[in-house]
């Protein structure tokens, strides 16, 4: 008999499966708000504390990198503990920390509560997908997955243009606390509506057993690309959405701190093509979605080299519409390629997928230097054309 008929799974005409998708929209909501308030008033950052683009970026990538970090113990805890409580906890934390964060006027501690910012929500993102995988019917997953990663979209664009307002308004500091208690308050609700697991089994997890996990994942052909391509998507939209806000503040647009936290508005084609993504692998290849989204990205980029403020919203949303896309196709099918550890596995995608956001940040910044936005760009081209490479040697069975 096949395992999956014992399974529980919630479907799409239950009362629980609305439940689920809007505990876990808030939770996304939540998670991106408090990771992403920093992107739009990074040049705040460089004239407050007279430091450089690369240096500044580090509020966001200190974040993310402890966050990759984090993902690798998340995902194993949450196979031992349970997914809701990880996931509960983590936000509560992360919410305080963020509200506390308003409180220090000093980039080391900026950094440090960042950091630890990054760490707290490792237990939401490493585990959210892991329980849409044991609780989805697979039916609906690429669709449940979409919906999730909306929200993730939602929350990115709030928390950037709240933390931007706020600042231009008030201060950084006041920004910090705002999204804080928005995220206190989603986190609250999130508890209150998300249904208990009913497909989760504890397993007993040890450091070996983890590694020998990582190693056996690391080696699958279909699970290591979608690992690096995770590392491509993360790191080639974090690097275009850090450097387009210097950009667009300088000759030829010289546009306010507000207008261009507006620019995110963007973001919100992701609400319309990840769940549309889900859809469409189940009607068509992943490997055809998933290459086609990645063309998106590098025509829109294109686009953006133009010196007309409207070829470059045009071409940012061509972008992000591809990287929402791509992005809920791949995370979609790290629970169908998983054979064992789902958490960890999710947890291994991610942790490149953060890692990707930590290292180009940091390495966009040479590239400024460098060439602007030129040297962005080419250096963002060269990691897309490398993702599309990499897709298509991979065989029909993908």
């Amino acid at each position: 008999m096949d395992i999956k008929k014992k399974k529980k799974f919630i479907k799409q005409t239950s009362k629980d499966f609305y439940k689920v998708m809007v505990a876990l929209f808030l939770a996304g909501f939540a998670t991106f708000s408090m990771l992403y308030c920093v992107q739009p008033i990074l040049p705040i950052f460089s004239k407050k504390f007279n430091i450089s683009p690369t240096v500044s970026s580090l509020s966001l990538s200190s974040a993310t990198l402890m966050m990759a970090v984090g993902m690798l113990i998340s995902g194993a805890l949450s196979d031992t503990i349970g997914r809701k409580s990880i996931m509960g906890t983590s936000l509560l934390l992360s919410s305080l920390l963020t509200m506390g964060s308003a409180y220090t006027d000093s980039w080391y501690g900026v950094i440090l509560i960042r950091s630890l910012i990054g760490l707290s929500l490792s237990g939401v993102v490493g585990v959210a997908m892991s329980y849409l995988n044991e609780e989805i019917h697979p039916k609906i997953l690429g669709l449940s997955m979409g919906l999730y990663i909306s929200g993730n979209t939602v929350g990115g664009l709030v928390g950037r243009i709240v933390s931007s307002s706020v600042t231009h308004y008030l201060s950084w500091n006041a920004a910090f606390f705002s999204v804080g208690l928005c995220a206190l308050c989603s986190s609250i609700v999130f508890m209150l509506l998300l249904p208990v697991s009913k497909n989760f089994s504890a397993s007993k997890v040890t450091p070996v057993f983890i590694l020998n996990n990582i190693i056996c994942q690391c080696k699958n052909k279909y699970l290591s690309t979608l690992f690096i391509i995770g590392f491509i998507l993360m790191g080639s939209f974090i690097t275009v959405f850090n450097y387009i806000t210097y950009r667009l503040m300088v000759s030829p647009f010289y546009l306010s701190q507000v207008m261009i936290s507006y620019i995110s508005l963007v973001y919100l084609i992701g609400v319309y093509t990840s769940p549309k993504a889900g859809i469409l692998i189940t009607q068509y290849h992943s490997k055809i979605i998933l290459m086609s989204s990645l063309f998106m990205m590098l025509i829109g980029l294109l686009l953006t080299q133009l010196d007309i403020i409207y070829f470059i919203i045009i071409g940012l949303l061509f972008f992000s519409g591809g990287f929402f896309a791509a992005h809920s196709v791949s995370s979609s099918w790290i629970g169908f390629l998983a054979t064992k550890s789902k958490g960890q596995a999710s947890s291994l995608y991610l942790f490149f997928y953060y890692l990707g956001s930590s290292i180009c940040s940091i390495f966009g910044g040479c590239f400024w230097f460098i060439g602007h936005w030129i040297g962005i760009s080419l250096f963002v081209m060269f990691m897309l054309v490398l993702g599309i490479q990499l897709i298509n040697q991979l065989n029909d069975e993908f």
